[in-house]
């Protein structure tokens, strides 16, 4: 096997432990709260349940990219230690964040020219993002080459399912996803909306389902109808949560109860601050693996 690291992110939505198990390299991103400036560090600087409460509190958030001289400072041990790179960046739907990446592999292959900087495209997000990361250390440990690695991640990518519900509706209101007006009728009524990701990467509002336990089980439904093998889905299923673990919790045994032959438990990991910031808190999110993603 040729010497590569595998890299993505932060925006992956994995733990420090989960990355550093698997070998994964990654990049923070940058978060703004109330003005002052944070790496997205999967929780060191600022831990999960303090952030999402500083927004339930009306802290004012924003979010920033890595830029082409971060991504360039951050390459540059690996390519010096003789190593290519394989780095698979935040969904191109959601960020432009692929563009610092390729910007930064062209100036650095030509300084380091018997080294390679693959990058890809995950089309995907939060520990959904993170799956497709787990499976790419799977298949680097297996001796799967950087290149044959990166053509496996663009072509497999959209087989990674995302499913998310709210049960705040406050945020979607703020970054103007739903109007005033609906989102008000939506808090009285209960409604908790139910997305997923489309083939370009983006979120798109699926349906709008009245009270949490319907719409707890119809997350679930929808792996059913969508995983590998329905029922006899085999493979590993990811969850991320917004600061509401017992709705992310209630999934899981929802999850695991349907489907016995699930690769372990359900991992359930904290929503990081760069999508935090967007979704606010009362987020749950579903991953997993399916047929290729149609619309």
């Amino acid at each position: 096997m040729g010497n590569y690291i595998l890299s993505c992110c932060s925006t992956a939505d994995l733990s420090a432990e989960h990355f550093a198990q698997r070998k994964i390299h990654w990049i923070p991103f940058h978060f703004y709260l109330d003005g002052k400036e944070y790496a997205d560090d999967l929780g060191s600087s600022i831990p999960f349940d303090q952030f999402y409460q500083a927004m339930e509190h009306g802290a004012e958030t924003r979010t920033s990219q890595v830029n082409v001289d971060e991504f360039i400072d951050y390459f540059t041990p690996f390519l010096e230690e003789g190593n290519d790179v394989v780095h698979v960046c935040l969904s191109s739907g959601l960020s432009g964040v692929i563009n610092s990446a390729l910007s930064a592999k062209a100036v650095l292959e030509e300084r380091f020219p018997g080294r390679r900087i693959y990058v890809a495209d995950s089309l995907g997000a939060s520990s959904g993002y993170g799956l497709l990361m787990d499976t790419l250390a799977d298949l680097r440990d297996w001796g799967m080459e950087a290149e044959e690695l990166w053509c496996w991640a663009e072509e497999h990518r959209l087989e990674v399912h995302h499913w998310f519900f709210s049960t705040d509706l406050t945020f979607y209101i703020k970054g103007g996803r739903i109007s005033k007006t609906a989102g008000m009728v939506g808090t009285v009524l209960g409604i908790c909306p139910l997305l997923n990701m489309d083939v370009s990467g983006r979120l798109v509002p699926r349906a709008k389902v009245r009270t949490k336990k319907k719409v707890i089980q119809d997350i679930v439904r929808k792996m059913e109808e969508n995983a590998r093998d329905g029922l006899d889905y085999d493979g590993k299923c990811y969850i991320s949560h917004s600061n509401c673990y017992e709705d992310a919790r209630a999934v899981a045994d929802l999850v695991e109860s349907r489907f016995p032959r699930l690769n372990g438990s359900v991992e359930i990991n904290s929503v990081g601050t760069t999508i935090g910031s967007h979704t606010g808190p009362g987020t749950v999110a579903l991953f997993f693996w399916g047929g290729k993603r149609k619309d």
